[in-house]
């Protein structure tokens, strides 16, 4: 690898940080008895309820429920996206589990 490739291998990624969005939506799935939902933070949302699935679980039991967005799968113009679905309430329970959820699709802001 030359000093060159190196180099334009750095300024592409450099150029594909600064153009990700400021407010980038982090995915969680929310697991119950009965059912599971896939929930969206933006980055002061997430760092709000602790950082990670483990922060947002308790802030959860602690403050007993929380409002978040419900993420959903949507396809618009032929392209598959995950979008806001709807403000939902997720009351504490103490079998609920919250984990990271990952997908291969865009993923739409809240607003």
């Amino acid at each position: 690898m030359t000093a060159k490739s190196v180099a334009g291998a750095a300024l592409a990624a450099a150029m594909l940080l600064a153009a990700a969005p400021a407010s980038a939506e982090t995915l969680f799935k929310i697991v119950t008895v009965k059912d599971e939902i896939v929930v969206g933070l933006n980055d002061a949302e997430l760092k709000d309820l602790g950082g990670d699935a483990g922060g947002i679980a308790k802030a959860i039991a602690a403050k007993g429920s929380v409002t978040l967005w419900q993420y959903a799968v949507t396809q618009k113009d032929g392209e598959r996206m995950v979008a806001p679905r709807a403000k939902i309430g997720v009351l504490a329970h103490d079998s609920l589990r919250v984990e990271p959820y990952k997908q291969p699709f865009k993923v739409v802001a809240h607003e």
